[in-house]
């Protein structure tokens, strides 16, 4: 897999990996009925980095950004998003991209990466993050009106870089 800055060209791939987890509404704190430029503003937005990964063909498996997780005295501490083909889900994509934006936080002088919003039922992913280093600092119960589950915990997770 090869990983750059995401750019203009990337934005069709990534809308297409994006609309349907948002339609979903099962994993990302999102209107379920976001526009296509409002969500591709929210996943390349300005405010941060946004990466892709590719396969040896050039397509795109999956994409991240990484972004100060507040301003001002809490610009220290990362705060990212993962997006991954759901053709691809079980292949190390997200693991890669993890590791990568691990190493990409550090490189940039922040010192900790919070996730602010992991909804308890992505198991995958919190075990994901849990396989890094990340620990669950609180549990916010019923914070998340999942469509299928009805409200579920969110989790905020965190580790030092």
């Amino acid at each position: 897999m090869r990983i750059h800055p995401a750019e203009p060209t990337d934005a069709d791939a990534i809308w297409t990996m994006l609309e349907p987890v948002v339609r979903e509404g099962e994993v990302f704190a999102l209107p379920r009925d976001m526009s296509r430029a409002d969500g591709l503003a929210y996943w390349m937005g300005a405010d941060r980095e946004t990466f892709v990964f590719k396969d040896e063909h050039g397509a795109i498996l999956g994409s991240y950004y990484v972004r100060p997780n507040q301003q001002g005295g809490g610009a220290h501490v990362a705060n990212c998003g993962y997006l991954t083909d759901p053709h691809r889900r079980g292949e190390g994509v997200a693991r890669a991209m993890c590791q990568h934006s691990l190493d990409h936080a550090r490189a940039r002088g922040y010192r900790a990466m919070q996730f602010n919003f992991v909804i308890s039922t992505n198991e995958r992913a919190v075990r994901l993050w849990e396989s890094f280093g990340f620990e669950t600092l609180a549990r916010l119960p019923g914070a998340f009106g999942h469509p299928k589950r009805g409200f579920v915990d969110a989790l905020v997770m965190f580790r030092a870089l």
